[in-house]
């Protein structure tokens, strides 16, 4: 399943500094939440907070090679150093453990080598390649996982489910014909993460993505309520777990975005 990098990054992507997202090409588009590029500018570090997305990358870094970033469920702090490119694979929380060959809860917050993991297919991404050579590579070797994992229907199922904050996961696994004992083992082994987790996660990726808006959020109490929290207590509660910092206080670091 030879995808290519003309097929993801425009060329121009590894000339502009900052962060970018593109759709996967569609046959990837059920394992993957989006592709994405990093170029940090010569002339400083860039110092990030990454927030639980109930995602896993695969992610080739200029100078460091390919690694796998396991879902996480608190905010990590990274430091990139000046002139370093990063281009990565961002797998949806229903195929991260299909597609890297174990439980996805034993690298839930980690980083850890791919090597570690897939050694063939690390081998073909080593680090000194050219940034546009890693991202053809990196996005062949996701659709040759893919095309070899075999997908977890009923978490699948269960993850657009979650997407609902009021959803019960006694009902969930009902739906998807599982006991929760069932329901809450396939999760953390296809997205590392419990049912009740991943609903949380997902829950606080719905706020987060109202800061990202133009227009940012709307007040915090009518934030908490479209994102399906009981009230803004239990939103102020969650950010803070999840991101460190207050609703207010993450509102201003990502600040409204184009």
């Amino acid at each position: 399943m030879a995808m290519g990098s003309a097929d993801w990054v425009p060329a121009s992507a590894w000339l502009a500094p900052g962060y970018a997202e593109w759709p996967a090409p569609a046959p990837l588009r059920g394992a993957v939440a989006c592709l994405w590029a990093s170029v940090v500018p010569d002339g400083a570090d860039r110092a990030a907070l990454v927030l639980p997305d109930a995602c896993s990358d695969l992610i080739w870094e200029q100078g460091a090679g390919c690694y796998v970033a396991g879902p996480d469920t608190g905010p990590v702090r990274t430091v990139t150093r000046a002139g370093t490119v990063i281009a990565g694979v961002r797998v949806r929380p229903s195929a991260g453990g299909q597609l890297f060959g174990l439980p996805l809860s034993e690298i839930r917050d980690q980083r850890v080598p791919l090597a570690d993991l897939l050694p063939d297919t690390a081998r073909r991404l080593p680090a000194t390649l050219t940034a546009a050579e890693a991202a053809a590579r990196l996005l062949d070797a996701a659709g040759l996982l893919i095309a070899g994992a075999e997908p977890d229907h009923a978490v699948t199922r269960a993850v657009t489910l979650l997407h609902d904050p009021s959803a019960r996961a006694e009902d969930v696994a009902a739906d998807v014909d599982l006991s929760v004992r069932q329901l809450r083992r396939r999760c953390h082994a296809a997205a590392g993460y419990g049912p009740k987790t991943l609903q949380r996660v997902l829950r606080f990726q719905r706020f987060v993505r109202m800061l990202d808006t133009p227009a940012g959020p709307p007040d915090l109490a009518s934030a908490a309520a479209r994102a399906g929290y009981a009230d803004q207590a239990h939103l102020t509660r969650d950010c803070a777990s999840l991101s460190g910092l207050t609703p207010a206080g993450l509102a201003r670091v990502r600040g409204p975005r184009p």
